[in-house]
């Protein structure tokens, strides 16, 4: 077969190029120019083809919509964050920190997957597996699948295997390829057809149609597409691998998370136990959904309750620490802010971990300003507890109320929980589904609750008393009285 022509495609402007240049002649901007693929009769056919299959052109009202059938991969928390489960022909995007646990997860999630396919088969009789006329194995019959893949390019198979045995997965039947060539892969996967495949990892692939080395954007966004295609066209569900930069965002071009259908972001500290793996981008379900695992000598475990961990065992009750309800995708749960201020002399600090640091220091300006709660002169520390990251405004009256409390050096009454957005007038706006939240936190015990006053339930909550407010100095009123 001969090797296609490859041009440089300005990023910029859309020009292109036939060998690369610093600056880009049509443009002149400056290091724009990415090798890509491009056929000999049309140079940009490639670069513009669609991912996913075409039909004709169809009134909107007259195509059939149905749900799409999930398949559960044996871990809870995992479908809560897929939506359900894995889908036919869509393609996942799976990054985090390296050790973090992605091939780890990703290796019981196959296990699990690949029994539930041999359970399937066996229960559908043994034509399925009926050899070809001549002893050979022949061509697979239409719909026939090959379960589950596992193709890496960062380990060799006797790793996978040492691995598999730690997680005590001593008779998986998944199948594993080494490989990091791109068109070994694909031929692979029309062979076997299997189920769910996953390339561990994306960076590594390469294609031989390009010059550039495994890793580069131009490699990864080509190797991405022709993999892409080849999920929507065969029905394989394909789950990507990716590594991250020092930043913590996804490495090779902003248009890989464009192009797959969901990505996963692996968060939580190493040194912990806790993993948080949480959906950024979803088509089949909802995004901001997370699921808790916790990293055990047999691997990923789901964890049932996650409030429980993102919450400190205190004896009693102690100054600065705040407990609120968040939302993330569906789930309400339980989280505790923690705040420490201390005198900071003329430069003082402002640091938060897991909220917004800008947030922080706007929230500081309203509670002075609207609360007369002076902190120029003091070191604010605020942490959300367990590793979580908050980003929903919600945590700001739970915020303004620990920092309350470790400034008075008085602990919140026990059983209290707060939420509620702060807006620059002083002002406490709702916070989205206050009513679940709310059941949430009187479920695991709570009693006392500070919120606004548009979330104050219409008929009572048995067990808990609940203070609305529609303004900061009322939250601290409140809270005086309390303690």
């Amino acid at each position: 077969m001969a090797k296609e022509k490859t041009i440089y495609t300005c990023n910029e402007c859309g020009g292109t190029s036939p060998k690369w240049l610093g600056k880009c002649p049509a443009c002149n901007a400056w290091n724009t120019l990415i090798e890509s693929v491009a056929s000999s009769d049309n140079p940009t056919k490639n670069r513009f083809a669609s991912l996913a299959k075409t039909a004709e052109v169809t009134v909107l009202s007259d195509i059939e919509a149905s749900d799409v059938d999930r398949t559960p991969t044996g871990h809870e928390e995992l479908d809560r964050v897929l939506g359900g489960g894995m889908v036919e022909g869509g393609v996942v995007l799976i990054g985090g920190d390296p050790g973090i646990g992605k091939s780890t997860l990703l290796l019981q999630a196959l296990d699990s997957l690949q029994r539930f396919f041999d359970a399937r088969k066996s229960a559908a009789g043994p034509l399925q597996g009926a050899k070809a006329p001549g002893g050979g194995s022949g061509p697979r019959a239409a719909g026939e699948r090959g379960g589950c893949l596992y193709v890496t390019g960062e380990e060799s198979g006797a790793q996978v295997a040492l691995r598999s045995r730690r997680l005590g997965l001593d008779r998986s039947q998944v199948k594993v390829l080494a490989e990091i060539q791109l068109e070994k892969i694909l031929a692979t996967l029309m062979e076997h057809r299997p189920d769910v495949a996953v390339i561990d990892s994306i960076q590594t692939v390469y294609s031989e149609q390009l010059t550039s080395a495994p890793g580069s954007v131009a490699q990864v966004r080509e190797c991405a597409a022709h993999l892409t295609r080849a999920a929507k066209a065969s029905g394989t569900a394909i789950v990507l691998v990716g590594h991250v930069t020092k930043d913590g965002t996804l490495a090779g071009p902003r248009v890989l998370e464009h192009m797959v259908d969901t990505v996963l972001y692996f968060e939580g500290d190493t040194h912990s136990q806790f993993r948080l793996v949480r959906a950024i981008k979803n088509r089949f379900g909802a995004v901001n959904e997370i699921g808790v695992f916790a990293m055990t000598e047999k691997g990923l475990k789901g964890v049932s309750n996650p409030s429980a961990i993102f919450l400190s065992q205190h004896a009693e009750p102690v100054p600065g620490s705040c407990v609120m309800v968040t939302l993330e995708g569906t789930r309400p749960m339980l989280v505790e802010i923690q705040a420490l201020v201390d005198s900071g002399g003329p430069s003082p600090r402002r640091l938060s971990v897991g909220l917004d640091k800008d947030r922080l220091a706007m929230l500081l300006a309203v509670l002075h300003r609207h609360a007369g709660v002076a902190c120029m002169d003091q070191d604010v520390f605020v942490n959300a507890v367990g590793g979580v990251r908050i980003s929903e405004p919600a945590a700001d009256l739970a915020v303004l109320l620990a920092i309350t409390s470790s400034l008075r050096g008085k602990a919140l009454p026990k059983g209290f929980i707060a939420f509620g957005e702060v807006g620059l007038a002083g002002e406490v706006r709702p916070a989205p589904r206050g009513q679940e939240r709310l059941k949430e936190a009187a479920k695991l015990g709570f009693s006392v609750a500070v919120v606004p006053k548009a979330n104050a339930p219409k008929k009572p909550i048995e067990g808990m008393t609940i203070h609305a407010v529609e303004r900061v100095e009322e939250a601290m009123e409140v809270v005086r009285s309390l303690t």
